[in-house]
């Protein structure tokens, strides 16, 4: 694999968590939209499994609230999930300055 596509994917699959807390920041995410919404907003698809894993972990530590959202099962960023949010932008943005 060539360095750059093996940074694209671990920068988009592989960070997973990132775009989902940076969906469910303003507004309740209906569950069966976020694959939909990612490849709107970030340009990439990710796998069905990897979606619903990425969102149970990210609910058990409390980043997420998952209720129901004009009747669907929709979630929401947290409070700790926007601090871990604003965290991963200032590393990268100061990754960025450095390279």
């Amino acid at each position: 694999m060539e360095p750059f596509e093996r940074f694209k994917r671990l920068n988009t699959e592989g960070n997973l968590w990132i775009y989902i807390l940076s969906l469910g920041k303003e507004e309740e995410i209906c569950d069966k939209d976020i694959r939909r919404l990612i490849f709107e907003k970030f340009s990439f698809l990710p796998n069905v499994f990897l979606v619903k894993r990425v969102l149970y972990r990210l609910k058990r530590n409390e980043y997420i609230k998952i209720g129901k959202y004009k009747g669907e099962r929709a979630y929401k960023t947290t409070e700790k999930g926007l601090r871990e949010l604003e965290e991963m932008k200032r590393f990268c943005h100061k990754l960025l300055q450095k390279v």
